[in-house]
């Protein structure tokens, strides 16, 4: 009776998904005239006019736009407890990740309409969706196990008990509403641990006879934490511990390097795979079509789009164009506004929009993550679609990669650069020659700029492939201090710090 009445009540978002996939434009509108209207009297609205609510051409001109270090100063404001800055009222909420240049993190407000209007709305999108195309798994009659991050005191605020910092998925975690928080696994005392070990343990060992029939986290660990369920279970695999597992719905990371590492943990055929978009600033997409990999734009979810087309990225007044303007096909840096006070906000993600109706996109990749050394503009999605396609090829899997450039040297081969990869595999292939092969194709196939800089190896050599031990990655990011939630490895760096930080960590 539980799961009829909860499958009732969010299959009740199912009207509202319709109706902003058939009116985006005007829906859009609505929502930019919202986040004007509730941010008038704060201190950037009176700067910025908001009182006469300005038309979305009026609002691109007179707000610039922002990356994180630029709207640092406000955000500092609102960390310190000053009302009424970016947004109304006093935020106790933020979402901490990496990514910034000025500091080790980025902490994004998270205020009640973003967390309500935002994040709750959009889960209830997904499991409606979910409900709709896999009743057969009865999501809501078992427990849906979410594995996220930790959460601590604001630190520019330590006194006071109500302020908190946290990976995003702690801070949803430790506000759900009561219906949600039923249906989920493990209990918080569990899910907010900070201690990445301990949690996994601790959780393995606490949902081995749970009613699991839904994942949710993000692919990385939740390997981890599957592996150790089916061990200390004694199983041959997860679904004889959880024979109702049906769904996993994962972000944060391209799933294409997993798919087939997820096919040999959990082999049923009724195991279904679900990506959504939810990031510290928003929940910005979800894949509402089963048999595809494209993501529907969440457009009246609190937050404002723009998009900055590739030729505006470095240019001194950047132009953005609205989402009546963006053409199929091309690579756009997304520019949002939201209901937590991130005014024309430099998210730093890149989409390429697949469908214009209704607006789907994919994940392209990142504004400063990609490699570009020499002119070849290879994407986070061409990466792991190579990574895939060489998987598949050698019979293998990979856990985690990164890739950086190899840079012209006073060698025998400076007249050339190169790309230098690092993969931890579940097993290295037999031929690491071959899977290295296999990847260069790839990317030659899907990438003109690199196809025409590989030719006849002129400008770019073959790429060079590492088998890197098991752990290496997780050794990384613990000597971060970045172990677990939503930081993972960077796929992509034009820099080589990364690449050699490991490369020095493997010679210890």
């Amino acid at each position: 009776m539980i799961s009829t009445v909860l499958t009732w009540a969010v299959q009740r978002r199912l009207a509202s998904i319709h109706h902003f996939r058939d009116n985006p434009h005007e829906v859009q509108q609505a929502v930019l005239h919202s986040l004007l209207h509730m941010a008038r009297t704060t201190a950037w609205g009176r700067r910025y006019g908001y009182a006469d609510v300005p038309s979305a051409r009026e609002f691109s001109q007179r707000v610039p736009i922002s990356s994180y270090e630029e709207l640092y100063p406000e955000i500092e404001r609102v960390l310190r407890g000053e009302a009424d800055v970016l947004w109304p009222g006093r935020a106790e909420w933020f979402a901490k990740s990496s990514g910034t240049t000025n500091a080790r993190s980025k902490f994004i407000p998270v205020t009640r309409a973003s967390l309500h209007e935002g994040h709750y709305r959009a889960g209830r999108d997904m499991t409606a969706l979910a409900t709709l195309y896999y009743p057969e798994t009865d999501a809501l009659g078992g427990k849906t196990l979410s594995l996220g991050g930790t959460h601590g005191p604001n630190p520019f605020r330590p006194d006071d008990p109500a302020s908190h910092v946290g990976d995003v998925s702690a801070v949803i975690m430790q506000n759900l509403p009561a219906w949600a928080e039923f249906i989920r696994t493990p209990p918080l005392e569990l899910a907010l641990l900070d201690e990445w070990e301990e949690k996994i343990e601790r959780i393995a060992r606490h949902v081995l006879t749970a009613d699991v029939r839904v994942l949710a986290g993000v692919p990385t660990w939740m390997i981890v934490l599957l592996r150790r369920v089916t061990e200390l279970a004694g199983a041959e695999s997860i679904v004889d511990v959880w024979p109702r597992l049906g769904l996993f719905l994962h972000g944060a990371v391209a799933f294409g390097p997993y798919r087939e590492l997820f096919r040999q943990l959990i082999p049923s055929d009724r195991m279904h795979y679900l990506e959504i978009y939810n990031a510290s600033e928003g929940y910005l997409a979800l894949q509402d079509e089963p048999d595809s990999e494209d993501l529907l734009l969440l457009l009246g979810h609190g937050i404002y789009y723009e998009f900055l087309p590739a030729d505006q990225w470095d240019a001194p007044e950047p132009r953005t164009i609205g989402l009546e303007a963006v053409e199929l096909g091309r690579t756009y840096a997304l520019i949002i506004s939201t209901n937590a006070g991130l005014w024309r906000y430099k998210i730093g993600d890149t989409v390429r929009f697949t469908s214009l109706a209704p607006y789907r996109i994919r994940i392209v990749g990142r504004t400063k993550h990609f490699l570009n050394a020499f002119g070849e503009e290879v994407v986070v999605e061409n990466a792991d679609a190579a990574v895939a396609a060489a998987c598949q090829a050698t019979g293998t899997t990979v856990r985690d990669y990164t890739a950086a450039p190899i840079y012209f040297a006073a060698h025998e081969e400076a007249s050339r650069g190169g790309h230098q990869w690092l993969l931890e595999f579940t097993e290295p292939p037999a031929d690491l020659l071959h899977f290295a092969r296999i990847l260069d194709e790839t990317l030659r196939q899907l990438n003109s700029d690199y196809d025409a800089k590989r030719h006849r190896d002129l400008a770019l050599r073959p790429p060079q492939v590492l088998a890197v031990p098991t752990g290496t990655f997780v050794q990384w990011l613990a000597r971060r201090g970045k172990l677990g939630g939503q930081h993972k490895v960077p796929r992509l760096s034009n820099s080589r710090e990364l690449v050699d930080e490991i490369l020095e960590q493997l010679k210890k």
